[in-house]
């Protein structure tokens, strides 16, 4: 996940509109496959896994980034969290990227390298920004390398041997205003976020909409602020 997002909403950060509904459409993309152990990738904070741990019945998570300052261990409901600046081979069945391949140069070769890591049958989640159409000095603040249409990442993935079991858009009824903004403001490339503290009128209502677009979410291949596909190593 962004750091450079989560250093802008603190502890705010789970009761923020955008990473309440993204986590939402977590559990969506993943509650038939009743993982058990989790590995997430570019895991920052370990925001998702550390929700999928409270809110489902997975048993562990495995947070990989180069940015920790060394290993240590935690836990979320009685449930281990290790943090590891790199890890070998491990049994973990979903790995987790979440808004991080759009951050490398490589993302095949990213995908390929903890493909390698994981059994047969593992599954990813992997989510990315959507639509060049919309780089803004927002993409530039977090030092985004580019956006992807759900083709371009479902070829990324299945490049990298993994097979595509399904992708969708999602932030589809919010994304009308999302772009306009974007639109409006697409001569400028000033490094800014557009993700800012809302107070709990509006975090309530954005929340609302976008709860309300989770029954369309797995079919809506048309539109949306995130990409989101799920694969399987073979």
């Amino acid at each position: 996940m962004d750091l450079k997002e989560e250093d802008i909403l603190g502890g705010d950060i789970g009761h923020h509109w955008y990473y309440r509904s993204k986590a939402a459409a977590l559990r969506c993309a993943v509650r038939d496959l009743l993982p058990r152990r989790l590995l997430d990738v570019g895991a920052g904070s370990g925001f998702f896994s550390r929700h999928l741990l409270a809110e489902t019945a997975a048993e562990s998570a495995l947070c990989v980034d180069i940015g920790y300052p060394a290993d240590r261990d935690d836990s979320v409901a009685g449930k281990p969290v290790h943090y590891r600046r790199d890890i070998g081979p491990t049994d973990c069945d979903l790995v987790l990227m979440m808004d991080v391949l759009e951050h490398v140069d490589d993302d095949r070769w990213l995908l390929r390298h903890y493909a390698e890591k994981v059994p047969g049958g593992a599954h990813f989640l992997v989510t990315v920004p959507a639509f060049a159409f919309l780089w803004s000095g927002h993409d530039v603040f977090l030092e985004h390398k580019r956006r992807y249409r759900l083709p371009e990442i479902e070829g990324a993935m299945r490049d990298a041997g993994l097979e595509v079991v399904r992708g969708s858009y999602y932030f589809g009824f919010v994304f009308p205003l999302a772009a306009a903004v974007r639109l409006a403001d697409r001569n400028t490339t000033e490094p800014r976020s557009s993700l800012k503290k809302q107070g709990a009128f509006t975090n309530a209502v954005l929340t609302t909409i976008c709860a309300a677009e989770l029954p369309l979410f797995p079919l809506n291949r048309l539109a949306g602020l995130s990409c989101f596909v799920l694969a399987r190593k073979p």
